[in-house]
Protein backbone atom coordinates (compact mmCIF):
# COMPACT_ATOMS: atom_id res chain seq x y z
CA UNK A 1 0.00 0.00 0.00
CA UNK A 2 1.25 3.53 -1.15
CA UNK A 3 2.32 5.42 1.99
CA UNK A 4 -0.24 8.98 2.00
CA UNK A 5 2.57 12.12 1.14
CA UNK A 6 2.18 14.59 3.97
CA UNK A 7 0.76 17.65 3.33
CA UNK A 8 1.25 21.36 5.17
CA UNK A 9 -1.98 22.39 6.56
CA UNK A 10 -3.76 25.40 7.87
CA UNK A 11 -6.84 26.00 9.53
CA UNK A 12 -9.52 29.15 8.34
CA UNK A 13 -11.50 30.80 11.62
CA UNK A 14 -13.89 32.79 9.77
CA UNK A 15 -17.61 33.21 8.06
CA UNK A 16 -19.12 31.71 5.19
CA UNK A 17 -19.62 33.55 1.79
CA UNK A 18 -22.86 32.22 -0.11
CA UNK A 19 -21.29 33.78 -3.38
CA UNK A 20 -17.88 32.28 -3.03
CA UNK A 21 -15.85 35.12 -3.16
CA UNK A 22 -14.60 35.94 0.23
CA UNK A 23 -14.67 34.26 3.43
CA UNK A 24 -14.21 30.65 4.24
CA UNK A 25 -14.23 29.89 0.53
CA UNK A 26 -11.64 32.54 -0.77
CA UNK A 27 -9.65 31.02 2.06
CA UNK A 28 -9.53 27.41 1.17
CA UNK A 29 -9.55 27.96 -2.84
CA UNK A 30 -6.18 30.03 -1.48
CA UNK A 31 -4.88 27.45 0.74
CA UNK A 32 -5.30 24.94 -2.12
CA UNK A 33 -3.99 26.72 -4.79
CA UNK A 34 -0.81 27.03 -2.62
CA UNK A 35 -1.14 22.99 -1.69
CA UNK A 36 -1.77 22.85 1.60
CA UNK A 37 -4.63 21.53 2.92
CA UNK A 38 -7.21 24.05 3.98
CA UNK A 39 -9.50 22.84 7.27
CA UNK A 40 -12.40 25.52 8.76
CA UNK A 41 -14.04 26.86 11.66
CA UNK A 42 -17.37 28.72 10.83
CA UNK A 43 -18.61 31.98 12.71
CA UNK A 44 -21.21 32.87 10.81
CA UNK A 45 -22.96 32.09 7.47
CA UNK A 46 -24.07 35.03 5.51
CA UNK A 47 -26.38 34.83 2.86
CA UNK A 48 -24.63 37.53 0.07
CA UNK A 49 -23.49 37.62 -3.45
CA UNK A 50 -21.93 40.30 -5.68
CA UNK A 51 -24.85 42.93 -4.82
CA UNK A 52 -24.00 42.84 -1.18
CA UNK A 53 -24.87 40.62 2.50
CA UNK A 54 -28.82 39.98 2.63
CA UNK A 55 -28.55 37.78 5.63
CA UNK A 56 -26.63 36.76 8.49
CA UNK A 57 -26.63 33.84 10.98
CA UNK A 58 -23.74 33.75 13.36
CA UNK A 59 -23.24 30.60 15.20
CA UNK A 60 -22.75 29.81 18.89
CA UNK A 61 -19.32 30.48 20.29
CA UNK A 62 -18.94 26.59 21.85
CA UNK A 63 -20.12 25.30 18.16
CA UNK A 64 -16.97 27.79 16.95
CA UNK A 65 -14.59 26.20 19.44
CA UNK A 66 -15.91 22.50 18.86
CA UNK A 67 -14.75 22.89 15.32
CA UNK A 68 -11.53 24.56 16.40
CA UNK A 69 -10.67 21.44 19.17
CA UNK A 70 -11.58 18.98 16.11
CA UNK A 71 -9.51 19.83 13.76
CA UNK A 72 -6.68 20.15 16.47
CA UNK A 73 -7.19 17.20 18.07
CA UNK A 74 -6.30 15.32 14.89
CA UNK A 75 -5.22 17.10 12.12
CA UNK A 76 -3.51 20.01 13.35
CA UNK A 77 -2.75 23.26 11.55
CA UNK A 78 0.46 24.31 10.20
CA UNK A 79 -0.77 27.63 10.54
CA UNK A 80 -3.95 29.36 11.56
CA UNK A 81 -6.06 32.79 9.78
CA UNK A 82 -8.86 34.47 11.37
CA UNK A 83 -11.49 36.50 9.45
CA UNK A 84 -14.88 37.30 10.30
CA UNK A 85 -15.50 36.66 14.03
CA UNK A 86 -18.49 38.85 14.70
CA UNK A 87 -18.92 39.19 18.36
CA UNK A 88 -16.75 39.73 21.41
CA UNK A 89 -18.20 36.26 22.67
CA UNK A 90 -16.64 34.27 19.80
CA UNK A 91 -13.18 36.37 19.89
CA UNK A 92 -12.89 35.54 23.27
CA UNK A 93 -13.68 31.62 22.31
CA UNK A 94 -11.12 31.80 19.68
CA UNK A 95 -8.36 33.45 21.61
CA UNK A 96 -8.94 31.18 24.60
CA UNK A 97 -8.79 27.59 22.28
CA UNK A 98 -6.06 29.44 20.32
CA UNK A 99 -3.95 29.88 23.49
CA UNK A 100 -4.01 26.68 24.86
CA UNK A 101 -3.97 24.44 22.09
CA UNK A 102 -0.58 26.00 20.79
CA UNK A 103 -1.35 25.43 16.90
CA UNK A 104 0.87 26.97 14.06
CA UNK A 105 1.74 30.87 13.70
CA UNK A 106 -1.41 33.12 13.49
CA UNK A 107 -2.56 35.54 10.92
CA UNK A 108 -5.29 38.45 11.88
CA UNK A 109 -7.28 39.54 9.56
CA UNK A 110 -9.04 41.96 11.88
CA UNK A 111 -12.23 42.29 10.18
CA UNK A 112 -13.81 45.53 11.52
CA UNK A 113 -14.20 47.83 8.51
CA UNK A 114 -15.17 47.67 5.13
CA UNK A 115 -12.49 48.98 2.36
CA UNK A 116 -15.57 51.32 1.59
CA UNK A 117 -15.43 52.50 5.19
CA UNK A 118 -18.41 50.23 6.64
CA UNK A 119 -17.93 49.57 10.20
CA UNK A 120 -18.49 45.96 10.51
CA UNK A 121 -18.20 45.38 14.68
CA UNK A 122 -19.28 47.13 17.57
CA UNK A 123 -16.87 48.90 20.02
CA UNK A 124 -16.70 46.12 22.47
CA UNK A 125 -16.08 43.61 19.40
CA UNK A 126 -13.18 45.57 18.92
CA UNK A 127 -11.60 45.91 22.04
CA UNK A 128 -12.00 42.29 22.76
CA UNK A 129 -9.59 41.56 19.21
CA UNK A 130 -7.28 44.39 20.89
CA UNK A 131 -6.73 42.53 24.39
CA UNK A 132 -7.29 39.41 23.47
CA UNK A 133 -6.15 38.50 19.30
CA UNK A 134 -3.75 40.81 18.31
CA UNK A 135 -1.46 39.59 21.01
CA UNK A 136 -1.04 35.82 19.85
CA UNK A 137 -0.85 37.16 16.18
CA UNK A 138 2.34 36.64 13.87
CA UNK A 139 1.31 39.02 11.53
CA UNK A 140 -2.13 41.21 11.58
CA UNK A 141 -3.28 42.81 8.28
CA UNK A 142 -5.80 45.74 8.52
CA UNK A 143 -6.80 47.86 5.64
CA UNK A 144 -6.50 51.78 5.90
CA UNK A 145 -9.97 52.08 7.74
CA UNK A 146 -9.13 48.89 10.43
CA UNK A 147 -5.68 50.76 10.75
CA UNK A 148 -7.00 53.56 11.64
CA UNK A 149 -9.69 52.34 13.82
CA UNK A 150 -6.51 50.14 15.96
CA UNK A 151 -4.12 53.08 16.00
CA UNK A 152 -6.77 56.11 16.43
CA UNK A 153 -5.50 58.21 14.13
CA UNK A 154 -6.05 58.98 10.05
CA UNK A 155 -4.38 57.60 7.26
CA UNK A 156 -3.42 60.06 4.55
CA UNK A 157 0.38 59.73 3.85
CA UNK A 158 3.24 57.09 3.63
CA UNK A 159 4.38 58.20 6.79
CA UNK A 160 1.00 58.00 8.16
CA UNK A 161 1.24 54.21 7.52
CA UNK A 162 4.28 53.81 9.10
CA UNK A 163 3.17 55.31 12.13
CA UNK A 164 0.03 53.40 12.59
CA UNK A 165 2.07 50.15 11.96
CA UNK A 166 4.58 51.45 14.88
CA UNK A 167 1.26 51.67 17.42
CA UNK A 168 -0.66 49.08 16.06
CA UNK A 169 2.76 47.20 17.17
CA UNK A 170 2.59 47.94 20.29
CA UNK A 171 -0.54 46.24 21.10
CA UNK A 172 1.04 42.74 20.77
CA UNK A 173 1.37 41.25 17.28
CA UNK A 174 4.69 40.24 16.13
CA UNK A 175 4.20 42.00 12.66
CA UNK A 176 2.27 44.38 10.98
CA UNK A 177 0.96 44.92 7.15
CA UNK A 178 -1.17 48.29 6.89
CA UNK A 179 -2.77 47.24 3.76
CA UNK A 180 -2.82 50.66 1.22
CA UNK A 181 -5.32 48.79 -1.08
CA UNK A 182 -7.90 51.76 0.16
CA UNK A 183 -5.26 54.52 -0.03
CA UNK A 184 -5.67 57.66 -2.62
CA UNK A 185 -3.19 58.06 -5.55
CA UNK A 186 0.46 56.61 -5.56
CA UNK A 187 -0.54 54.80 -2.30
CA UNK A 188 -2.79 52.26 -3.51
CA UNK A 189 -1.65 49.32 -3.94
CA UNK A 190 1.61 50.33 -1.39
CA UNK A 191 1.96 48.50 2.28
CA UNK A 192 4.04 49.31 4.81
CA UNK A 193 5.62 46.03 6.92
CA UNK A 194 6.76 46.14 10.63
CA UNK A 195 8.27 43.89 13.02
CA UNK A 196 9.68 46.06 15.86
CA UNK A 197 12.67 46.19 14.13
CA UNK A 198 12.22 46.07 10.05
CA UNK A 199 9.74 48.80 8.53
CA UNK A 200 9.58 47.84 5.25
CA UNK A 201 7.49 49.38 2.58
CA UNK A 202 6.14 46.90 0.01
CA UNK A 203 5.06 47.87 -3.60
CA UNK A 204 3.67 46.22 -6.36
CA UNK A 205 1.29 47.86 -9.59
CA UNK A 206 -1.92 48.21 -8.57
CA UNK A 207 -4.43 46.96 -10.83
CA UNK A 208 -7.84 48.59 -11.78
CA UNK A 209 -10.63 47.08 -11.26
CA UNK A 210 -13.49 46.84 -9.71
CA UNK A 211 -13.48 42.96 -8.75
CA UNK A 212 -11.61 42.65 -4.89
CA UNK A 213 -14.23 40.94 -3.46
CA UNK A 214 -12.46 39.01 -0.88
CA UNK A 215 -8.79 40.45 -1.55
CA UNK A 216 -8.25 40.85 2.07
CA UNK A 217 -9.11 37.24 2.56
CA UNK A 218 -6.92 36.06 0.07
CA UNK A 219 -3.75 37.75 1.49
CA UNK A 220 -3.97 36.37 4.80
CA UNK A 221 -4.45 33.08 3.93
CA UNK A 222 -2.37 33.18 1.30
CA UNK A 223 0.12 34.64 4.45
CA UNK A 224 -0.76 31.37 6.38
CA UNK A 225 -0.27 29.36 2.99
CA UNK A 226 3.46 30.12 3.16
CA UNK A 227 3.55 29.82 6.73
CA UNK A 228 2.22 26.58 7.08
CA UNK A 229 5.04 25.90 4.43
CA UNK A 230 8.01 26.75 6.81
CA UNK A 231 8.24 30.53 5.35
CA UNK A 232 9.24 33.48 7.12
CA UNK A 233 6.43 36.16 8.05
CA UNK A 234 7.96 38.68 5.96
CA UNK A 235 8.95 36.42 2.63
CA UNK A 236 5.52 34.70 3.26
CA UNK A 237 3.81 38.18 3.19
CA UNK A 238 6.19 39.84 0.05
CA UNK A 239 4.74 36.23 -1.59
CA UNK A 240 1.04 36.70 -0.73
CA UNK A 241 0.92 40.09 -1.68
CA UNK A 242 2.35 39.09 -5.06
CA UNK A 243 -0.01 36.65 -5.45
CA UNK A 244 -2.49 38.13 -4.80
CA UNK A 245 -1.70 41.40 -7.07
CA UNK A 246 -1.60 38.36 -10.07
CA UNK A 247 -5.09 37.42 -9.10
CA UNK A 248 -6.69 40.84 -9.29
CA UNK A 249 -5.52 41.02 -12.98
CA UNK A 250 -7.80 38.23 -13.91
CA UNK A 251 -11.15 38.96 -12.44
CA UNK A 252 -14.61 36.75 -13.10
CA UNK A 253 -17.37 37.01 -14.77
CA UNK A 254 -20.33 36.69 -11.95
CA UNK A 255 -23.04 38.72 -11.54
CA UNK A 256 -24.18 42.17 -11.32
CA UNK A 257 -21.76 43.94 -8.96
CA UNK A 258 -18.03 44.17 -7.77
CA UNK A 259 -16.91 40.14 -7.92
CA UNK A 260 -14.32 38.49 -7.28
CA UNK A 261 -11.33 37.46 -8.89
CA UNK A 262 -9.86 33.60 -10.12
CA UNK A 263 -7.71 32.28 -6.97
CA UNK A 264 -6.62 29.38 -9.34
CA UNK A 265 -5.73 32.05 -12.55
CA UNK A 266 -3.15 30.17 -14.04
CA UNK A 267 -4.85 27.10 -15.03
CA UNK A 268 -6.98 29.63 -17.22
CA UNK A 269 -7.33 29.30 -20.57
CA UNK A 270 -7.16 32.74 -22.12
Amino acid sequence: METPKPVATALTIAGSDSGGGAGIQADLATFAFHRVHGTSALTAVTAQNTLGVTRVDVLPPEAVAAQVDAVAADIGAGAVKTGMLVNPAIITVVAARLRELKLGPLVVDPVMVSRAGARLIDDAAVGALKSLLLPLAAVVTPNRHEAELLAGMELRTLEDMREAARRIHRLGPRAVLVKGGGMEGALRGTDVWFDGEQLETLHLRAVDTRNTHGTGCTLSAAIAAHLALGRDTLEATRRAKAYVTAALEHPLALGRGPGPFSHFFPLDDG
